[in-house]
């Protein structure tokens, strides 16, 4: 092959800018355009709002399937400035639906995602047929219209308005996606995971789709992943065992909360910076470890297990077992393509050790729950 056969030089090199990439190559930006990047839409369109609640600027957050297949997403923070998108340190409306950030953000531990959104608003309205957003802002109403990421004129001011707050109403666009069909129960298991994994939240899902069978779910768990907890299965001891601490080692907390239930599954769920960690990782193994320690010295306290017996594994201490395992750190590490398991070595150390002294408490304090928590695995393990 030669120079001639297969010219190549910058007359060939196509640049694409601003949005118009995000529309060339959505994959790169959402991760699909199946319901995966559909529902990815939705929590990038809903990340802005949540963080404002955590920050202290907005009470709840309300999302909406609505008749004509879009979403809404509303919040009653102090309503985004609506200004010119030229200026580089312009934190206006226009400008997070115009222009795209540097890629995602850096994970922390508010991050609510775990640093594996933050792409903005420009994607979701680069990647919708329509969008147009209204803020409540300083008493006055504005309104922003945009298809497929180009404003269809300039913001609108739409009259007078109480209180405050920002509403995003989009249609994803059918020329990029595969399906137009948002799964409510989908949406609603992450918004439900979001809310007990950050007690500050107050989210309403609300599908209008089907006018003669609307439905709605609030998700607000003061209490944490504790109220989660307590609503899951038949107990086999009336208490949930849980606890939060802070370690300056791992720059981070640990939140663990956990209880026997009246099944032979286990079921734990584990979370780094509030995204789930199906692949598990360090917090996952130090909780292991943490639970073994505590059961294992209070088996052979009580003589359920002689000194000839092998310690009990983690399978054998897990039946029946249903457990949220939570870290949040300032510098999280994940590993994996899909970026599902947690790295950070030290963080083992301290699960462990958090999960053994609280586990050891409980067990402790109260001998006839430690007791019911231990009869279902005596049942096939102790002698």
């Amino acid at each position: 092959m030669n120079e001639e056969s297969n010219p190549y030089d910058a007359s060939a090199i196509v640049v694409l800018e601003g949005l118009e990439a995000v529309r060339k190559r959505p994959g790169m930006y959402i991760g699909s355009v199946g319901e995966r990047g559909l529902h990815h839409l939705v929590f990038e369109a809903a990340e802005r709002a949540l963080e404002e609640i955590l920050g202290g600027t907005a009470s709840r957050v309300e999302i909406t399937l609505t008749a004509d297949g879009g979403i809404r997403v509303a919040d009653d923070g102090t309503g985004l400035p609506v200004g010119h998108a030229g200026h580089s340190d312009d934190p206006s409306l226009e400008r997070l639906l115009t222009v795209l950030c540097c890629g995602a953000q850096l994970a922390n531990r508010r991050s609510l995602f775990g640093g594996s959104f933050g792409v903005g608003l420009a994607v979701v309205n680069a990647l919708s047929s329509r969008l147009t957003a209204e803020v409540r802002r300083d008493g006055a109403r504005w309104t922003l219209e945009y298809e497929q990421g180009v404003a269809v004129a300039p913001p609108a001011h739409a009259g007078p308005a109480d209180g405050s707050g920002t509403a995003i109403t989009f249609q994803p666009d059918a020329e990029i996606f595969e399906t137009l069909e948002f799964s409510f129960d989908a949406l609603a298991e992450r918004l439900r995971e979001l809310a007990f994994l950050n007690r500050d939240l107050d989210i309403t899902l609300t599908d209008d789709r089907n006018p003669a069978a609307p439905r709605a779910v609030r998700f607000r768990f003061p209490g944490g992943p504790r109220d989660h907890i307590a609503e899951q299965g038949t107990p086999l001891h009336p208490d949930v065992i849980s606890f939060e601490r802070e370690y300056p080692d791992i720059e981070g907390t640990v939140e663990v909360a956990l209880r026997w239930c009246d099944s032979r599954e286990e079921r734990i769920a584990s979370y780094a910076n509030s995204r789930q960690t199906s692949g598990g990782g360090t917090h996952e193994l130090g909780f292991r470890d943490g639970l073994t320690a505590a059961l294992n010295t209070y088996a052979r306290e009580q003589q359920l297990l002689t000194p000839s017996d092998p310690d009990l594994t983690p399978a054998q201490l897990g039946m029946g077992l249903t457990a949220v395992v939570s870290v949040k750190l300032d510098h999280p590490e994940f590993e994996g393509a899909t970026r599902d398991r947690l790295g950070n070595g030290p963080v083992r150390a301290c699960v462990a050790e958090a999960v053994r002294e609280h586990l050891t408490a409980w067990l402790r304090a109260d001998p006839v729950q430690a007791t019911a928590a231990l009869t279902r695995i005596s049942k096939t393990t102790f002698h």
